[in-house]
């Protein structure tokens, strides 16, 4: 029996990964040329210290993944700002609305930062739909750990099994899955996101209403 849904920011409420890559990307040719975007898609839903060190296996100049983190951080200004509300995606709320009329209960679990997460689901109007937004900063260990989801189902009172997953990213997915949750994974062709350990793989958010429902009814 379904009681909740438990969504990932990056990538499925906003489409946030490919402006992440872009701007990591112009961090990573001012100190390496050759960089590709392919040589960071490693950076694409991992933890900050992983996302890392994939910059600094793709820079390869000498520079350790604490220097370059360092470095973007002061220079950050620098580079073009994300408008968290153009990446919005624009049939979430009506999602939120469906889910909430069929008594499910609403949550985040995000490896950023919690004020830029409250930040993000604020501006773009859709806070009040969560009960519980729990950011992966707060834990030791970062997806594909499930550190995050078991927290979250907990902190909820509802077992990982009574809980679906709303992910994208390779990590995100196999966290779920760790959890003993059910998946269901947005598809992003940009990528090479392994989806495998996902229930379903939806090609839009608005499919999932109609995977709540098998669930409820299953």
């Amino acid at each position: 029996m379904l009681k909740a849904v438990i969504f990932d920011m990056d990538g499925v409420l906003i489409d946030s990964e490919i402006e992440y890559l872009k701007r990591d990307l112009a961090f990573a040719k001012a100190r390496n040329p050759e960089v590709t975007r392919e040589d960071l898609f490693g950076m694409v839903g991992s933890s900050r210290k992983d996302a890392w060190m994939c910059m600094e296996r793709a820079v390869h100049n000498g520079q350790t993944w604490q220097e370059l983190r360092d470095e973007f951080y002061r220079e950050r200004d620098g580079f073009e700002a994300v408008d968290y509300h153009a990446i919005f995606r624009r049939e979430v709320p009506g999602i939120l609305t469906e889910l909430q009329s069929m008594g499910l209960r609403l949550a985040v679990a995000s490896s950023t930062q919690l004020v830029l997460v409250e930040q993000i689901l604020a501006m773009n109007e859709i806070r009040s739909f969560f009960e519980l937004v729990v950011s992966g900063e707060v834990f030791r260990r970062s997806k594909p750990d499930p550190e995050i989801y078991l927290y979250t189902c907990k902190a909820l009172g509802i077992p990982t099994g009574e809980c679906l997953a709303i992910e994208d990213s390779t990590f995100g997915v196999t966290a779920t899955s760790r959890a003993g949750m059910r998946i269901a994974a947005l598809v992003d062709h940009r990528f090479h996101f392994d989806q495998s350990l996902a229930d379903w793989r939806m090609e839009s958010l608005t499919e999932i209403p109609s995977i709540a429902r098998q669930l409820m009814n299953g």
